[in-house]
């Protein structure tokens, strides 16, 4: 009876399963790898949180600058509108220097016609022809603080506003509180721009002559007194 040749192969688990080396290194690979995969995670999370700090840190960095920004508007729009209301003010106080000098006088009385010679007096152009105005002493205004055209209070008509500088303030008032009821003649260059009847005396150095019918009348008014 013929029998057949047979080959014997041993499993290598088998075999190893035998081997305590084996084992031993086995294990120490499966704790190498599971130090491996917790290392991993761990710098994952540490670059997520990374991640995350930095975007905290760049939003916190956004808002700072913002608010920055804001203030920073804030203080220059505060900064212009102070010096805008300097600029005013020194405007408004800076003296408006006449080309020639304002005249003021008491009117005395009123001829028709000129004046003839040697008269202390004006003569004036009127809506009825030429009228004579004698004059008392009056005063001389160099420098006003201000001269400018304002809305009359029935707001059809307009009103030429004169501020006198508080040097000439105490001769007006002492001039008005003698004319109450009369006229006074405003005169530049020997020519007379207008006869205001004085209504009380004025202290304050607040002068507002009113009866222009227009705007252009007004404005003419301020030019004349001026001296221009």
């Amino acid at each position: 009876m013929a029998t057949s040749r047979t080959t014997l192969r041993l499993n290598p688990d088998a075999q190893d399963a035998e081997d305590p080396d084996a084992r031993r290194r086995a294990r120490s690979i499966a704790r190498q790898r599971q130090a491996a995969e917790v290392k991993r995670s761990r710098a994952e999370l540490r670059g997520g949180r990374a991640r995350q700090d930095g975007r905290e840190q760049a939003v916190r960095e956004h808002r700072a600058a913002l608010v920055t920004m804001i203030l920073t508007l804030g203080i220059l729009i505060a900064a212009v509108a102070v010096t805008g209301g300097l600029i005013a003010n020194s405007m408004r106080d800076r003296p408006v220097t006449l080309a020639a000098p304002l005249q003021v006088f008491p009117v005395t009385q009123t001829s028709p016609g000129q004046c003839p010679a040697g008269t202390q007096g004006v003569t004036g152009q009127t809506t009825t022809g030429l009228v004579c105005y004698q004059l008392a002493q009056g005063i001389a205004i160099r420098k006003v603080s201000d001269l400018r055209v304002q809305r009359g209070r029935s707001g059809s008509a307009y009103d030429v506003a004169v501020t006198l500088r508080p040097s000439d303030r105490k001769a007006f008032a002492q001039l008005t509180r003698a004319t109450v009821g009369r006229d006074v003649a405003f005169v530049v260059s020997n020519r007379l721009i207008t006869a205001p009847r004085v209504e009380m005396p004025i202290t304050d150095g607040k002068v507002v002559i009113t009866g222009t019918p227009d705007h252009a009348s007004a404005n003419r008014l301020v030019h004349d007194l001026k001296g221009r």
